[in-house]
């Protein structure tokens, strides 16, 4: 099961998250998303754990939990979608608006 870690310190390590999830089962993988341009952590990550309980487990024990000065947000991950934003239109954005 893959859960979403968010609200991180930029100094957590990917070993560092790792042992936390450790407690709960056996952890897969851990990938703490960085800045492709600076390399700094951007604050979120993911962890796989083998087990669906030991995830959840997981989840509810480390929910809420301060992990270098910072409040974790443990969920469970949603798929991610293939609509990744970025690109041109959407929103309302500055400049003259038309009138019709």
């Amino acid at each position: 099961m893959n859960i979403y870690v968010g609200n991180l310190s930029r100094e957590v390590t990917e070993e560092e998250l790792r042992q936390e999830f450790t407690a709960f089962g056996e952890v897969t993988s851990v990938n703490i998303i960085k800045d492709k341009y600076s390399g700094q952590s951007r604050g979120f990550g993911f962890v796989e754990m083998q087990s669906k309980s030991e995830a959840e487990a997981a989840i509810t024990g480390l929910k809420g939990k301060t992990l270098k000065e910072r409040t974790l947000d443990v969920n469970e991950a949603r798929p991610r979608s293939d609509n990744r934003g970025g690109g041109f239109g959407g929103g309302r954005g500055g400049g003259r608006q038309r009138r019709y």
